[in-house]
């Protein structure tokens, strides 16, 4: 399916209604499933605003829906290695390692954390929709580190209202070129799509409020060892921040990491970016109270063996 632009006015007999309602009444849409995820990815625009799915329609309102081009993909089990940390009936929490991607999409059919989750169970939740059974939040691809997944709909629907509630204690280890000033801070913005370039996002005007907590733990060479506690989990948070403070993710190709290796003087450091196949991006803490039973849970992941490593060697420590 190619990329579609949809453009409604809403009209008398339109006023009152929810969002995810009106989205899902055009045939390209179809499902509030769908229309929830198009509305939560900054793909639908009220008068050029990001709205939640319970906004109620006003006379007058401009809806903009882009439909991102997608290919089909089936969900076929693969016997990819999971590091568990946790399970019982209701979830699991999993250490996604940098390199795999979340849920298929086009160029990942088999090769995802789902396709690994389905080999290893039958019980997931279908809640999101079809393709991405169990998936309550998401990694980039290149992030290491902690999610949940949700085994059946009460569970997911659960969680899924503790994250928009910010319920969730999440904490990420990073490195990033240069020392932020003041070396512990905040940013925020309100993030949404790029307005050029649709596969990164950025500050914007119409996007939706995010902060994001910081904390230097070490400096040398040019390079900074950071924490980052979330606010609100929107995507690319962690990177868009960073590198519009002027301390961009190393390796972060997407986001100006390129630019800032010139302010590195050690030669061999520099070549080890170069060599990167990631960004540094690690999370690291994940504590939520569990869906059914509302016990808290907390649990803490050593960053990946090859990027602990080289942390070490560039001089990095937490204390």
């Amino acid at each position: 399916m190619s990329e579609k632009k949809l453009e409604l006015t809403i009209q008398e007999d339109q006023i009152n209604v929810r969002l995810d309602r009106i989205v899902s009444s055009f045939p390209e849409v179809r499902s509030r499933t769908k229309a929830d995820f198009l509305i939560t990815e900054s793909h639908v625009l009220v008068n050029e605003k990001n709205c939640k799915s319970s906004y109620l329609t006003r006379l007058g309102d401009k809806i903009s829906i882009h439909i991102p081009s997608e290919k089909t993909v089936g969900l076929n089990p693969s016997d990819i290695p999971l590091d568990i940390q946790f399970e019982d009936e209701d979830i699991i929490v999993v250490n996604k390692p940098s390199g795999l991607v979340v849920h298929p999409a086009a160029g990942h059919e088999t090769d995802t954390l789902v396709n690994a989750l389905l080999f290893y169970t039958k019980n997931l939740s279908m809640r999101f929709n079809e393709t991405r059974p169990g998936i309550v939040h998401r990694l980039d691809k290149e992030t290491s580190g902690l999610l949940v997944i949700a085994k059946n709909d009460l569970a997911h629907e659960s969680l899924v209202k503790d994250f928009q509630e910010r319920k969730i204690h999440r904490v990420y280890k990073a490195v990033c070129f240069g020392i932020p000033q003041p070396p512990n801070g905040r940013c925020e913005s309100h993030i949404g799509r790029h307005p050029t370039d649709r596969k990164r996002f950025a500050s914007v005007p119409n996007g939706k409020w995010s902060a994001t907590n910081y904390k230097t733990l070490s400096s040398k060479q040019g390079l900074s060892l950071i924490e980052l506690k979330l606010e609100t989990g929107r995507t690319h948070q962690i990177r868009v921040h960073m590198s519009e403070k002027g301390h961009p993710l190393v390796a972060d190709k997407a986001y100006g990491a390129e630019k800032k290796l010139k302010i590195l003087s050690q030669e061999s450091t520099k070549s080890d970016i170069r060599n990167l196949d990631r960004f540094l991006l690690h999370a690291e803490q994940l504590g939520f109270h569990h869906p059914i039973n509302k016990q808290w849970l907390d649990f803490k992941i050593q960053w990946p063996e090859k990027d602990l490593n080289l942390i070490k060697k560039w001089g990095l420590s937490e204390f």
